[in-house]
């Protein structure tokens, strides 16, 4: 059966990864983006604007929908209930990518409200993606050295093309509502490993140096493009993790796809052009 699916944050990595997905099976999919005339999707995707700090410019591309895929990218959760109900009185089915980068929301909270939203809910718990690791693409592009905090935390990276198909299957098939999905990649690797994977899979030697917390500040501070408001919470986050235990991997995306996650190696490859 075709579905007609809003895809919210429609232009982000996981977003476009969705719509690509959902057309290849066959659905109708709509593209929600808070700058429509910037998107560039195929002439059979309809892109809506939806801006999710003004939750009501989402009624329109939730008409006639029977589903809807919200990632939440802002670092404020203070509309996400808002978002929910107006997702609630339009369509009959949400499935929610759950983020640690909302300061004042826990994951927990987060997975409160969309189970209590009253409609199907699904609620994806990932862990941390791979596409993350492009914050090292200027200095790769320019050096063999990068430089960071806590080289030695471990962390399980995934592919956005793994969360996309999970929340695929989440969103046209039944028997998901009320259900909280744990992803993982296939592997556990420290931050001084993931380069060093990095550097293999372009060919070349690459390698961790070290920082301070107040080496990793000023850095961060000096970056345009990152938010001064997340600096000390990043940092934090990292503290965090650190002291966390070790984790584990989950079989979740092979699961509920049938196929197993990808690796960082895999990742990297589909993404060798960015970081050259």
């Amino acid at each position: 059966m075709t579905e007609k699916i809003l895809v919210l944050a429609a232009t982000g990595n996981i977003g476009k990864q969705l719509v690509h997905q959902l057309r290849t099976a066959g659905h109708s999919v709509r593209a929600g983006t808070r700058t429509p005339a910037a998107a560039e999707f195929p002439p059979d995707v309809q892109v809506v604007r939806a801006e999710l700090s003004q939750p009501e410019t989402l009624i329109d591309g939730l008409e006639g929908t029977d589903g809807v895929f919200l990632l939440w990218p802002l670092h404020t959760g203070a509309q996400l209930p808002k978002a929910l109900d107006i997702i609630a009185e339009h369509t009959r089915r949400v499935v929610f990518l759950g983020t640690g980068g909302i300061p004042d929301l826990s994951f927990e909270e987060q997975e409160k409200l969309v189970h209590g939203c009253g409609i199907e809910s699904v609620v994806i718990r990932p862990s941390t993606f791979a596409v993350n690791t492009l914050w090292w693409a200027k200095e790769i592009r320019i050096g063999d050295i990068v430089h960071g905090i806590h080289g030695e935390l471990p962390m399980s990276l995934i592919h956005e093309a793994d969360m996309a198909a999970v929340a695929a299957r989440a969103l046209i098939e039944n028997g998901h509502a009320g259900a909280t999905y744990t992803l993982t990649g296939p592997e556990v690797l420290t931050r001084a490993e993931q380069v060093r994977i990095i550097g293999e899979v372009l060919g070349r030697s690459l390698r961790w140096a070290e920082l301070t917390r107040d080496q990793a500040r000023q850095r961060l501070l000096a970056d345009e493009s990152f938010p001064d408001s997340f600096v000390e919470v990043l940092l934090d986050g990292y503290d965090k993790m650190m002291a966390a235990p070790r984790p584990v991997t989950t079989s979740t995306v092979a699961d509920l796809t049938g196929r197993p996650a990808r690796s960082l190696a895999e990742w990297v490859s589909d993404h060798r052009a960015d970081f050259r």
